[in-house]
């Protein structure tokens, strides 16, 4: 039996996606994504406050260049994709990023309604469209 790598996220974006390109000409954009799960008062009076996760997402050539077209900070979207963690030696220290390498995106509220030709973006980035990201410094690749 094969196992499942599905992640889906609904939340605001964090701050504009920065666009980068490697040698081959295949884009990659890197954002924050915030999912907050709200806070509550229980029964006995005590108040839990609001709870807000970032994530780190990644999109590779057709969703990376639509991103840097039509998402901007603050936008609610829906994300679909694959959790990746990836580990590297940066001065002789262990490191590892956890993202989310996202396949599908919607935008589902603009704060701002000014530009109405934003488009949802359903691109198929299947995981053997991937780039072959040489194993060194994941940080002078992609991670901004």
């Amino acid at each position: 039996m094969s196992s499942v790598n599905k992640v889906i996220l609904i939340g605001n974006v964090g701050n504009d996606p920065e666009v980068r390109y490697l040698d081959r000409g295949v884009a990659i954009a890197n954002f924050n994504l915030a999912t907050t799960e709200r806070g509550y008062i229980m029964q006995n009076g005590t108040q839990v406050p609001d709870k807000t996760e970032w994530h780190n997402i990644v999109l590779f050539r057709n969703l990376a260049e639509w991103s840097e077209r039509y998402l901007k900070k603050g936008m609610k979207i829906y994300v679909e994709g694959k959790l990746q963690t990836r580990r590297w030696e940066k001065d002789g220290q262990q490191r590892q990023r956890t993202e989310i390498v996202a396949e599908n995106i919607q935008v589902l509220y603009r704060p701002q309604q000014n530009n109405t030709n934003v488009q949802t973006a359903v691109i198929d980035e299947s995981p053997a469209q991937e780039p072959d990201v040489e194993t060194g410094n994941p940080e002078s690749d992609f991670i901004f």
